[in-house]
């Protein structure tokens, strides 16, 4: 059983001294590589720590966005905004109130937000029975509740410029070992369907982006995975296409594994 950041996303702090999860403050802000310019367009990207959130944050920097970088980690946020004009707004989006000072930062650094990547998550794996209730709450806090408070907080300024575009994470339905996480990724797919209808005509798109197995712990494709790269590829499309959905079809044995897990196993374990 394990309790981890899913590398789009959540990173625990790196050291010991990072501030509780209940008594969150204002993030600092620090600007890297060039001058920003409020003229462009700005993206904040939550969990660009590391994983698909690091990959998306480099894929709108190479079409010249301005980037609002979040995480926990500053370091790897810092790592992730290398050579870029990217501002790093630390925040802990599991406090109470850590959606609502995420935006206002961002708010404040560059007075709007065109897209919000909310890319922040956690997973937790291992049967669901011996799963303990504070670890339930903990992956509903940051994969549902977390991301829904954080589109609230950004929405009314997108409505109010008429223009915009908040794009979720999905995940394939019914992971093995996942069922908390799944039961969240099927949350924000009901709330991205139901807020796109709600958004029609005022400007504001939502798209949602389902990859199927990721390689988020190392920096070479692995056999049936697909690379954060490959994700952050298929957002940055998704956004410039303004389209409501998009899914990224896994290699076959990924797609065997997310479609078909128990017997994905069993071949699995049958081959050795």
């Amino acid at each position: 059983m394990t309790l981890t950041g899913s590398g789009s996303a959540y990173d625990p702090p790196a050291d010991a001294t990072a501030r509780r999860a209940g008594a969150p403050g204002p993030a600092r802000t620090r600007v890297h590589g060039p001058e920003r310019r409020l003229d462009r367009r700005v993206a904040l990207v939550t969990g660009a720590s590391s994983g698909i959130g690091a990959a998306t944050a480099r894929r709108f920097a190479m079409d010249g966005w301005q980037l609002l970088l979040s995480g926990r980690d500053r370091y790897r946020l810092e790592r992730t905004a290398t050579g870029t004009s990217a501002v790093v707004l630390p925040a802990d989006l599991a406090a109470p109130d850590g959606p609502r000072l995420l935006a206002r930062s961002a708010l404040h650094t560059t007075g709007r937000v065109d897209v919000l990547v909310a890319g922040a998550g956690i997973r937790w794996t291992g049967p669901f029975a011996a799963m303990p209730h504070t670890d339930i709450d903990r992956v509903l806090t940051l994969d549902l509740n977390a991301t829904l408070h954080l589109v609230r907080e950004v929405l009314p300024t997108m409505i109010a410029a008429g223009r915009g575009r908040v794009v979720l994470l999905g995940a394939v339905a019914g992971a093995g070992q996942e069922a908390v996480h799944s039961a969240a990724k099927a949350g924000l797919a009901a709330f991205a369907g139901a807020l796109r209808e709600e958004l029609r005509g005022t400007g504001v798109g939502v798209t949602y982006v389902v990859p199927g197995p990721v390689d988020t712990e190392s920096r070479t494709h692995r056999s049936g995975l697909l690379t954060p790269g490959h994700v952050a590829a298929t957002i940055f499309d998704a956004v410039r296409r303004h389209r409501d959905e998009a899914h990224l079809a896994p290699p076959p044995e990924g797609r065997a594994r997310a479609l078909k897990p128990g017997l994905y196993r069993r071949l699995r374990d049958r081959r050795g």
